[in-house]
């Protein structure tokens, strides 16, 4: 905004900037984009006089004689009227009325030679941003992480939000600027993993790994899907570990299947073979001889393998411990029709063997058979 006011004369503006600052409510416009630490009267505006908010008219006077005013999300129809050489829009993502807030704004949107808006925002997925976003010919968009702004933020505030939620649905939004979107169809809901999420999980019953090895190893191959998991006294499945990485040869792959095995001290080794039948489970008696592994063949197809497990999540019976972002995408993303980039789902395959093996077992013999 300051860019845009102070270079107005530059870019063959040949009238006063008059703009919009729309904020959620007026008293976010007054105490966040008005008064707040990061402001417009935070600025310097180069001119050793400083701008002046005149409250009952809700208007900002800059010191070129360029004007700023404030309206709100709850009031769309205080838009229709006005016009404006640019406009402010923060927080956009939970404004009240956002679509008709936004119509009415670029209807005012006609002074000048070059009419500019911004918009700041957490990157929730609304249909209104998304919409914006997908619009590029029209739409630049950046982002910053809460650790570049480390150096204007208290080290224990950084220490204590981070440590709570890094690779949370909430922490990859407020914390990563990552923009979440979830497909209508898909069989997970993040607001059902979220809900299921613990620091720690109980005493365990069984513990388990599952590996959805890859067909090759070359680049462009499947990732080797690896998940531990196991199951408590309380009947839920408790997700531990998810290890899954991409280009591993056989040898590497089941070197960390057997870690993984060893680390959590499992009770055995659950392996999908329908891609390398008796080599897989001769690669991982290779690695070591003595783990228990029992063999699974798929013979539906991974939607109805998954259904059950999704289930799981919908009744409260699986838990995750800690967060495991890629992990939570895939299932996040996984529909009928697959993933929507039409990858192979090696993690969501993983986890589904995992929890099918701790807690499916007897009802789930049609979809998860032993060999």
């Amino acid at each position: 905004m300051r860019e845009i006011v102070l270079s107005g004369p530059e870019r063959g503006s040949d009238i006063a900037e008059r703009i919009a600052l729309v904020g959620e409510t007026l008293a976010d416009v007054r105490d966040v984009m008005v008064n707040g630490p990061s402001g417009l009267l935070s600025l310097d505006w180069g001119s050793g006089t400083k701008p002046r908010w005149i409250g009952t008219k809700r208007r900002l006077e800059l010191p070129n004689g360029a004007l700023a005013f404030a309206f709100s999300s709850e009031d769309p129809e205080s838009l229709r009227g006005p016009q404006f050489t640019a406009a402010w829009c923060d927080e956009l993502a939970k404004w009240r009325y956002p679509e008709a807030t936004w119509d009415m704004l670029q209807f005012g949107l006609r002074l000048g030679k070059r009419p500019r808006q911004v918009v700041t925002t957490t990157p929730r997925a609304v249909p209104l941003l998304k919409r914006m976003m997908s619009d590029t010919a029209h739409t630049i968009a950046t982002k910053a992480r809460t650790a570049d702004n480390a150096q204007n933020l208290a080290a224990t505030f950084l220490s204590q939000i981070v440590a709570r939620y890094q690779g949370t649905r909430l922490g990859r939004q407020e914390l990563d600027a990552e923009f979440l979107e979830e497909r209508s169809d898909a069989l997970w809901k993040r607001s059902d993993i979220e809900a299921c999420r613990v620091g720690a999980a109980p005493e365990l019953r069984r513990i388990v790994v599952a590996v959805d090895p890859p067909a090759s190893s070359g680049e462009g191959s499947d990732a080797c899907g690896l998940v531990a998991a196991g199951i408590g006294g309380d009947g839920c499945g408790y997700v531990l570990a998810d290890a899954t990485e991409a280009r591993l040869s056989p040898a590497r792959w089941a070197r960390r299947v057997i870690d993984l095995y060893h680390r959590l001290e499992a009770d055995r080794i659950v392996a999908e073979v329908n891609q390398g039948g008796e080599m897989v489970e001769a690669v991982l008696r290779q690695a070591d001889a003595s783990v228990p592994i029992e063999k699974v063949r798929a013979h539906r197809g991974k939607t109805l393998r998954a259904e059950p497990v999704a289930a799981l999540y919908e009744q409260k019976r699986v838990k995750h411990v800690g967060a495991f972002p890629e992990l939570e995408d895939e299932m996040c993303d996984f529909g009928l029709g697959g993933l929507s980039s039409g990858r192979s789902p090696d993690r969501l395959d993983a986890a589904v063997w995992a929890l099918s093996a701790l807690m499916l077992t007897k009802e789930g013999k049609p979809r998860v058979r032993g060999i």
